[in-house]
């Protein structure tokens, strides 16, 4: 089950229209929150990305962030993972560095556990040698996907509707 981080590019637009269907048919909350953009004008979801990365009319108050997919040996999108490149007090509460996603047909098979173990070695790139990754108290698998990188509990955070985030710091 090889599988590796690619850039977001044109090459993979069928996968990647198949991997977001298949997030929008599961009707979950789509993570990391950058797949949840319409990618009916691809290259402009490809520029917002690049953007992103370069620091490029992002909003006040957010930092630079970084967006790979996963793809196995077949060209087939499994993940995404959203890699911030610094914390704003809202990440060091409830959004961490790193964000990742498997998409919901290709859950179960070891796909998050390899994302999130790719990501700590862009984050290391990213001189990101403390990486802060969280998730509900209530996921269990990407409790159990961060427990096996590595990760450390910290404090949980409550947000304002009472759910409660569980915080894990990884070092690289």
């Amino acid at each position: 089950m090889a599988v590796n981080l690619v850039k977001p590019s044109a090459e993979f637009k069928d996968e990647y229209l198949s991997f977001y269907q298949d997030w929008k048919d599961s009707q979950e909350d789509m993570v990391p929150w950058v797949i949840d953009r319409d990618p009916g004008d691809f290259d402009d979801m490809l520029q917002f990305l690049n953007n992103n990365e370069q620091g490029v009319n992002i909003p006040d108050g957010w930092v630079k962030d970084s967006t790979y997919w996963l793809v196995t040996e077949a060209n087939r999108v499994v993940g995404a993972v959203n890699i911030r490149h610094q914390l704003s007090e809202k990440l060091f509460n409830a959004g961490g560095h790193i964000g990742y996603g498997i998409r919901p047909s290709e859950r179960q098979k070891g796909y998050a556990t390899q994302l999130l173990s790719l990501a700590l070695e862009k984050a290391k790139d990213l001189g990101i040698n403390k990486v802060l990754v969280v998730c509900d108290a209530d996921n269990t698998g990407s409790k159990k996907t961060i427990l096996k990188n590595g990760g450390i509990q910290d404090i949980d955070y409550i947000e304002e509707d009472g759910n409660i985030v569980n915080r894990f710091w990884i070092s690289v």
